[in-house]
């Protein structure tokens, strides 16, 4: 009975954490329903438009910037509801923005609110989470990203089509909200999940690591308690105090070896799955589309079925990560996506529209769901000392942004410029520099604590140098 309370205490907080992801997947993909008519009613060229799209990229780094250190000091609990009020503040100034320039400003809020959450949520979860489970629900903050995604499709769709139904038939505010402008409402619809992610974080518990950080002892062992279960508390307690008589953790330690090798691993494994072209796919799904000659309405309806392909997929990464591990699902994941994206590029290429080129699509999604998607989380909240864990995962996250960044305000100039045949051929190239470097230096942590990885980590030393692969 005690082992199901345990079991139920620690799934509905990571659910509550992972909200963040959901909100970080909605604000993400729900411009791909709104770049076309901004870019129609403001006039933007292609290097405008991808301005537009990485403004908010600028906003997520400010977001990781500041994060990292806040959650350090004032508690992972507590940024996460900054993040929370960011998304509410930002949906509401956003759809309601009378000039471009305000609509920039909170773009790049929103942005904030998107990279405090991709860097506090996942390193709140692997903090909670009992060590045979943290792979799988780590994964989970990944699945509610792509939850977030689908979601903001489905409210596409359904806004698109109300708004072609109801045009010319109502006034007020809603009706130019999500009829005459609906491009407003549907980034407006976000404001209910974000007051939801307000209210039942004030339900969750603060991380037991930053208590013990902290001396606040008790209330860490507590916790504990109802995530592990008594025997193993006092075990894991113990372990985390050991590892915290180190001396605090900066930049300038991450600068030196051992640290040093982790930090340059999981950041260039982080930047190769981000320049796999993902948040290029969910950004400008529409445009990519349209370029294989779906009409908008199709376009809607065509990724509403990726994002729910995605979604399920990402569920095979919650199931075979805590049993096949991190290297190998990355590994077939890194080759599977360099496979599918060439091929994307081939139909490109050749003119094949349609169900081959959405099966295609579907293939890379399939293979970045459970594998280059959630695994770069899992990874970079893993391999560092407890002491330094935020620090070096916000360097990480920031490598996450800046990539998508770079990405984002490329994209719309290599499609009109290479083409998209040959964007997605550069994307699958990127795939293929993942797998590689994978395969030499990503080594496995699957079903270990923290403090037990941390240990291994630092036997595994020669010449002041970690062995990495």
């Amino acid at each position: 009975m005690q082992t199901q309370h345990v079991k139920h205490f620690t799934f509905l907080i990571t659910l509550i954490a992972a909200l963040g992801g959901f909100l970080f997947g909605f604000d993400m993909a729900v411009v791909s329903g709104i770049i076309e008519p901004v870019r129609t009613q403001y006039g933007l060229s292609a290097a405008e438009e991808g301005l537009f799209v990485s403004f908010a990229l600028l906003g997520c780094i400010i977001g990781v910037a500041f994060s990292g250190y806040l959650a350090d000091k004032i508690g992972r609990k507590k940024v996460l509801f900054v993040a929370a009020l960011l998304f509410w503040v930002s949906a509401i100034g956003f759809s309601f923005s009378s000039t471009y320039t305000i609509l920039i400003i909170f773009r790049i809020m929103a942005g904030a609110g998107v990279g405090v959450a991709s860097n506090v949520s996942p390193l709140y979860i692997s903090e909670i989470a009992p060590a045979p489970k943290r792979g799988g629900l780590v994964t989970f903050y990944q699945l509610a990203i792509t939850i977030g995604v689908l979601a903001a499709y489905i409210s596409n769709l359904f806004l698109h089509r109300y708004s072609l139904a109801h045009a010319g038939t109502g006034s007020g505010v809603l009706h130019w909200l999500f009829v005459e402008e609906v491009w407003r409402g549907m980034f407006f619809v976000s404001v209910i999940p974000a007051a939801v992610f307000c209210v039942l974080l004030l339900t969750v518990p603060e991380s037991p690591r930053w208590l013990a950080k902290h001396n606040r002892n008790e209330e860490a062992l507590g916790i504990l308690v109802k995530i592990n279960g008594e025997d193993e508390a006092r075990t894991e307690f113990g372990a985390i105090k050991e590892a915290f008589t180190q001396r605090e953790g900066g930049v300038k330690e991450l600068m030196q070896y051992p640290l040093r090798g982790l930090l340059v691993m999981t950041m260039v494994l982080t930047a190769l799955s981000q320049f796999s072209g993902i948040n290029g796919v969910v950004f400008y799904g529409p445009t990519i589309l349209r370029s294989a000659g779906i009409v908008i309405g199709d376009v809607l309806l065509y990724q509403v079925m990726l994002g729910l392909a995605s979604m399920v997929f990402t569920l095979i990464a919650i199931w075979k990560v805590d049993t096949l591990g991190r290297r190998s699902l990355y590994l077939i994941g890194s080759a599977g996506a360099a496979v599918s994206l060439a091929l994307t590029g081939l139909c490109f290429a050749y003119g094949i529209n349609g169900w081959g080129m959405l099966v295609c699509i579907m293939l890379f999604l399939l293979f970045f769901a459970f594998s280059l998607g959630p695994l770069k989380f899992v990874i970079a909240t893993e391999v560092f000392p407890n002491h330094i864990r935020g620090t070096a995962l916000s360097i990480c996250i920031m490598t996450m942004w800046v990539s998508d960044w770079i990405v984002n305000l490329l994209f719309p100039l290599m499609r009109d410029g290479l083409g998209v045949a040959n964007t997605f051929f550069v994307f699958s190239f990127f795939c293929v520099c993942s797998y590689v470097y994978a395969k030499r230096n990503l080594f496995e942590t699957k079903g270990k604590r923290l403090e037990e990885i941390e240990q291994f980590l630092s036997s595994e030393t020669v010449k002041g140098e970690v062995k990495i692969g």
